[in-house]
């Protein structure tokens, strides 16, 4: 009687594992998928990798990152092992996988959770990571992130970018200042007014300051606090002016906590660009893509 494996089954454990680690983006995080030690992932991927004269996956210090030919062999193995794990009542996150969303704090708090909520309800996992830009591009290269909403449009094809969305930014402070709102208002005016920055180089600052009074701003800020809801608070609180993007200080200028002191037809403006990582991403992914990129139509 042959003992060859002709048809493959023999190997269904050893691709239930790679997929998991294809979703997963490292082999510790398809370790605890599985319930399996790190050393037992590392050994089956390997045996896969021998099995197919090729390797699978790139090795990262931070994750793994699946070659094309994993990306191939992910695409044409999903549905049957997903279909598989269903059929046999198993309860496995690779049938249900975690997807992995980073982004800024603000941005995640003010428009994503939101935006994501009724589908989290109807069954979405998801997790969510806040940083900044380059820490969560790095993030998705290795795998440990699925999509990243980033206002820094990656470099190189490592991972995919599409445009989001346009952020705008105005010049506020509450009315408590007594500051009158005019399309000429000059910088000079608000000479003797606080600052209220993101970080000491003033970055959003200097650049509506020079994008709109054409000027370079020199002048050191009054309070610094990386996240523009603190600002905006402070803002609204009567500290001073600040720079803000308008999606996230809507409720406020509705309600005339804040108002734009220099309305203008052209304000500046940062894209936003949704990242995916490389390889196949969760069968939720479109869902969390037409959820966000809903929220910020009105943008």
């Amino acid at each position: 009687m042959s003992d060859r494996n002709v048809d493959g089954l023999r190997d269904l454990p050893l691709w239930r594992t790679f997929l998991a680690a294809y979703r997963a983006g490292s082999v510790s995080a398809a370790a605890r998928t599985l319930g399996l030690a790190q050393s037992t992932v590392t050994a089956q991927l390997q045996a896969l990798e021998r099995s197919t004269g090729e390797p699978l996956f790139e090795r990262f210090a931070r994750g793994i990152r699946p070659t094309p030919r994993a990306d191939e062999l992910a695409a044409r193995l999903a549905a049957p092992l997903d279909a598989l794990a269903a059929a046999v009542g198993q309860d496995s996150t690779a049938a249900a996988p975690v997807l992995r969303l980073g982004g800024a704090a603000e941005f995640l708090a003010r428009v994503a959770l939101p935006a994501l909520a009724p589908a989290v309800a109807a069954g979405l996992r998801l997790s969510v990571t806040a940083g900044l830009a380059d820490d969560l591009l790095d993030a998705a290269r290795t795998g440990s992130l699925d999509l990243v909403v980033s206002a820094v449009r990656p470099r190189g094809r490592s991972v995919a970018a599409s445009a989001l969305c346009d952020e705008e930014f105005v010049l506020v402070a509450s009315p408590s200042r007594g500051i009158a709102p005019s399309a000429e208002l000059s910088a000079a005016e608000l000479a003797d007014i606080p600052l209220l920055a993101y970080a000491h180089d003033l970055p959003i600052l200097r650049r509506y300051w020079r994008h709109v009074f054409g000027i370079r701003l020199e002048r050191d800020p009054a309070l610094v606090v990386p996240d523009l809801r603190a600002l905006a608070a402070a803002a609204v609180g009567g500290a001073g002016v600040t720079v803000l993007p308008s999606y996230l200080i809507a409720d406020e200028l509705a309600d005339g906590r804040l108002i734009v002191l220099r309305p203008t037809d052209d304000p500046p403006i940062n894209t936003l660009f949704l990242v995916r990582r490389p390889g196949a991403l969760s069968p939720h992914a479109a869902t969390v893509e037409a959820a966000l990129r809903a929220a910020v139509s009105g943008f």
